[in-house]
């Protein structure tokens, strides 16, 4: 049944078998309300103004004017839809609870990641802006580490932080996570100190392939063959890359392949120290922190002592100028915090799609380094950099 309402308010009357004609007309269908109808002397003001199609009446009350002397009319509400639409359906959807913590969780891991790797990429522009005025990445490894310490030793101080609760045992799980993380950090500024960032990072993208490798013969895990499969573009592009790179140094290059090691070694041991601990991500990297400043400092000393360091620190000042200062503090402070952010992700995922999301930060800092340092490409070493970048997207994919 369809009424029309002009612009202005219109009315019409109701003879008997319109009345009758009205409630029979009844639709038993879902649907939304929409006006009312007011009935007045057998007359119905339409209070629309568009062709409406009636679904339902609810209320509805005739009075004969002629045989009741006191009449009560009473309101008539009317479930319609516009004529041009479709008849509506109600839907409810509930989201299930599982599937909205699922949902958060992910967001969560994604707000993790965007930060960490635009942390990671204000850290290598400084990072390699003091290698260049600076070339002792033994001193620049130990004192991001030490600004590392000394943040979390303030914050737990001033209760910013909450202090870790830790006992020997956690210190002694602790330790060969120390180990592979002092390496890993050294190896990647030795490299970085030697080559291009750009060049550091597409080498250091073959980390998923170091990570299936280890998990594969030291801890006895299997994959899909897709999974192997997709380390195949990912080798063969870094190796493309490395041949065409034209500022190759075998330091460098070595750097970069002893960091991938090193890492997934520190990744692995982390996921399993941090099991059933009470020492969360950002606290148990802290921690990490300081056992790896102990374990460095004697070493970086040993290597290139503090005579070299003063004499380097002089020349530093003299060409670049106060700004020097800054580029050390900014370089260690990022570090940290990069380092930080990632330990926070890597409490709530699992090391395969830690390496996963630390490859494809790599694409970001690899644009990013080439376009500040307007470093010298070849095509055929974008396109090595391109093929281990989408092996890194097919194993993403196989991982599913």
């Amino acid at each position: 049944m369809a009424c029309y309402a002009k612009q202005s308010y219109a009315t019409s009357t109701f003879s008997d078998h319109f009345q009758q004609q009205f409630l029979a007309s009844k639709l038993h269908i879902s649907s939304l309300p929409f006006k009312h109808l007011a009935l007045k002397n057998n007359k119905v003001d339409l209070l629309a103004r568009k062709l409406l199609y009636i679904s339902s009446v609810t209320g509805a009350k005739f009075f004969d004017d002629t045989k009741d002397s006191n009449p009560q009319y009473p309101l008539i509400q009317c479930k319609a839809y516009e004529a041009h639409r479709s008849q509506p359906i109600q839907i409810n959807i509930e989201f299930d609870q599982k599937a909205r913590e699922e949902a958060a969780q992910r967001l969560k891991i994604g707000v993790y990641f965007a930060t960490w790797w635009a942390l990671n990429v204000v850290f290598n522009i400084y990072n390699k802006k003091v290698l260049n005025a600076f070339p002792f990445p033994w001193l620049t490894s130990t004192l991001s580490l030490a600004a590392g310490s000394l943040m979390m030793l303030v914050s737990w101080a001033s209760r910013i932080a909450e202090p870790p609760k830790t006992d020997f045992q956690f210190w002694k799980t602790l330790f060969p996570v120390a180990v592979a993380h002092t390496i890993g950090h050294v190896a990647a500024t030795v490299s970085m100190s030697k080559v291009a960032v750009s060049f550091t990072h597409i080498i250091k993208s073959g980390e998923p392939a170091f990570t299936v490798l280890v998990s594969s013969f030291l801890l006895g895990e299997t994959f899909p063959l897709p999974v192997y499969l997709s380390l195949l573009p990912i080798i063969g592009g870094c190796a493309v890359a490395a041949v065409t790179e034209l500022n190759f140094n075998i330091t460098g290059f070595m750097g970069a392949m002893i960091s991938n090691l090193a890492f997934v070694f520190r990744n692995i041991f982390s996921k399993r120290g941090m099991k059933g601990k009470s020492v969360g991500g950002m606290n148990y990297y802290a921690c990490l922190s300081m056992m790896s400043l102990l374990i460095l400092t004697p070493f970086a000393i040993a290597v290139e002592g503090p005579q070299m360091w003063a004499i380097g620190w002089q020349n530093a000042l003299s060409q670049i100028g106060p700004n020097f200062i800054w580029w050390v503090v900014a370089q260690s402070v990022f570090y940290h915090l990069y380092n930080q952010v990632s330990y926070m992700s890597l409490n709530e995922i699992s090391p395969l799609t830690f390496s996963i999301g630390n490859t494809m930060k790599r694409i970001s800092v690899i644009v990013s380094s080439i376009i500040i340092f307007h470093t010298p490409i070849q095509p055929v070493n974008a396109l090595g950099a391109a093929i281990a970048i989408l092996g890194t997207f097919l194993y993403s994919q196989a991982k599913q």
